[in-house]
């Protein structure tokens, strides 16, 4: 019995020094950054505080994974269906956005410059790394993060006209279409439940009884409201059907901000979430506290968190004239 033992020992070994050596020469990407607003400007609701930027390192390939499946679950057919989207048919509907909240459709102010420098520092990070889709969420509600996308989402649109795709993902509480004015379904519900498809959901603004130009940032914006207001949206948002969406309308658009429900309350933001490129925080300035943005910053820990806006701040640096700047006139963006 020794006399085979040793034998088959022998083997072994003589196989390992025949074996080529497998070396897992994956790169693992660790990019730190920080994304700071320039305070001089702040107004009173809106303003940065330091973030930091992690990348997860790459995951190992699975030998298993089905051959026609994509980062997003869908198949190459489903993925060559985004060339078959015909954008002309998206439905016109009649917008009345609410001016007051959305600043970032005025022509100057220190609002509008704030929504500018937030968008600066995404083009920035895009330079370097692949973001197109953005995720917003907070913590708890009433932080503000609905007032931030969409803001967000009009200062991307006015700039040289990009395409903007604004989806209104908090299938919970919606918000979005109060905003802009504008109905609120058919939207993500109906498409993530199957009963509808995406242009069916889309929608684009016209202004009723006006013959003018729709404002700056609202003729490149399209939008896909919640939908109706959904008992199963932890369900719905975590199939498959979202990244579906996210993979089918990204070669059409050069932006695409989602809003969501509040990431320490519900499962529905972090299911969102795995199919975006990155996720951008809201607090609230005195009321947030440090704890609530620890553990929502901590839910997301599978995705990549771009920073933190601190909305709503008290008692800002006081703000008035750059160099004789607040009284330009309209420019192009």
């Amino acid at each position: 019995m020794s006399k085979i033992y040793e034998a088959l020992r022998q083997a072994e070994l003589d196989r390992a020094k025949t074996s080529p050596i497998q070396s897992d020469t994956r790169p693992i990407i660790a990019v730190s950054s920080q994304a700071v607003l320039d305070n001089e400007r702040e107004p009173a609701f809106l303003s940065t505080i330091r973030s930091t930027v992690t990348m997860p390192s790459i995951a190992k390939p699975t030998e298993n994974k089905a051959p026609l499946a994509d980062m997003y679950g869908t198949t190459r057919k489903e993925a060559l269906d985004s060339a078959d989207l015909d954008l002309s048919k998206v439905r016109l509907t009649v917008w009345n956005p609410l001016q007051a909240q959305l600043p970032a459709l005025d022509e100057r102010g220190n609002a509008i410059e704030q929504f500018r420098s937030l968008r600066s520092r995404m083009q920035e990070f895009r330079d370097l790394n692949t973001l197109k889709s953005i995720l917003i969420s907070s913590g708890l509600p009433q932080e503000g993060k609905s007032f931030v996308t969409a803001n967000l989402a009009i200062s991307f649109a006015r700039h040289k006209a990009g395409r903007v795709l604004l989806i209104d993902g908090d299938m919970r509480r919606a918000t979005l279409h109060k905003l802009l004015g504008c109905p609120q379904g058919p939207g993500l519900t109906e498409y993530l439940a199957g009963d509808a498809s995406i242009v069916e959901v889309m929608q684009r603004p016209s202004l009723d009884g006006s013959d003018g130009p729709l404002p700056t940032g609202l003729a490149s914006l399209t939008f896909i409201p919640a939908g109706n207001e959904h008992d199963k949206a932890a369900d719905l948002s975590g199939n498959q059907r979202f990244g579906q969406l996210i993979a089918a309308v990204s070669p059409h658009f050069d932006w695409i901000i989602i809003d969501s429900s509040p990431v320490n309350l519900v499962s529905d933001a972090v299911n969102l979430a795995r199919s975006c490129d990155a996720v951008l925080l809201v607090a609230r300035g005195g009321v947030t506290k440090y704890e609530v943005a620890q553990r929502a910053v901590a839910e997301l820990k599978a995705s990549k968190v771009l920073g933190i806006v601190l909305n709503a701040v008290k008692n800002p640096p006081a703000t008035g004239g750059y160099y004789g700047y607040d009284g330009y006139d309209k420019i192009e963006e």
